[in-house]
């Protein structure tokens, strides 16, 4: 008498392949896609809340390309966006205390240039 097997050869195969979703991927980060929504609430007749969802899904080439470049100057995502606000900032209160302090001190108001010059 022989043993038979009778466990399937492989697994079957319940969803997309990966090369399939990897092309799909590869296509949606390659064109972009949008995904867009409104969702309102209403009492009586009266608007009370409206929420629009705008999304954009692409890669960073394909969404330069569509002129989307918020990350590269959002002080929370950039570290070059974040010290040019700090400069900017540090630029401001010199203007403000340079305005406020009596300007007789020509010492204290060439130490404050130099400071300006090195950063």
């Amino acid at each position: 008498m022989t043993d038979v097997d009778y466990r399937p050869a492989a697994p079957p195969a319940n969803g997309p392949s990966t090369a399939n979703l990897a092309d799909i991927l590869e296509r949606v980060l390659d064109k972009g896609i949008v995904i867009a929504g409104d969702i309102k609430i209403d009492l009586l007749d009266i608007e009370l809340l409206t929420i629009r969802l705008r999304l954009f899904v692409a890669s960073v080439e394909t969404a330069r390309k569509a002129g989307i470049d918020w990350w590269e100057t959002d002080p929370a995502l950039s570290s070059k966006a974040a010290r040019s606000e700090l400069r900017e900032e540090n630029a401001r209160l010199r203007e403000r205390l340079d305005a406020l302090e009596p300007a007789d001190d020509g010492e204290a108001s060439s130490s404050r240039t130099k400071d300006k010059a090195g950063s």
